[in-house]
């Protein structure tokens, strides 16, 4: 059975993307620790431990990873993207690029924010406009 990210990647679950290509898919975080908080994933592998991912898709999720930060560091006021793999809410390799002014910003215990509809498309279309210019 898919996970909910091979749907969210496939269109059967709507997200706020930000990037894409053939491989790989970036979203915003329903949840987020901080405004523009991206959740980055392979589309066809399905593997909850990344090291478990073989080796080119291990690679490729890092590069296009790279390329997602750089769209936010270009879109989201911040000192530098942060990245986390923690695997445990999901059962599908993800990374968490998270947009720092703080060490503080990083700590997924905090409450997560509430956003509007209205922000998380603001927020998702400019991480994509930046995405697309890189």
């Amino acid at each position: 059975m898919p996970t909910i990210f091979t749907k969210i990647a496939n269109g059967q679950i709507p997200s706020w993307r930000v990037a894409q290509d053939e491989n790989y898919y970036a979203f915003l975080d329903i949840n987020p620790v901080v405004k523009g908080h991206v959740l980055v994933i392979p589309k066809r592998v399905e593997e909850d431990y990344i090291f478990n991912l073989p080796d080119e898709v291990y690679q490729g999720l890092w590069s296009f990873a790279a390329k997602v930060a750089k769209a936010i560091e270009r879109a989201v006021p911040c000192k530098r993207v942060g990245v986390a793999v923690l695997g445990m809410e999901v059962p599908h390799t993800h990374i968490h690029l998270i947009p720092l002014n703080s060490e503080g910003d990083m700590d997924f215990r905090r409450e997560k924010l509430k956003l509007s509809d209205e922000e998380f498309k603001a927020i998702a279309e400019s991480i994509e406009a930046a995405f697309k210019e890189l």
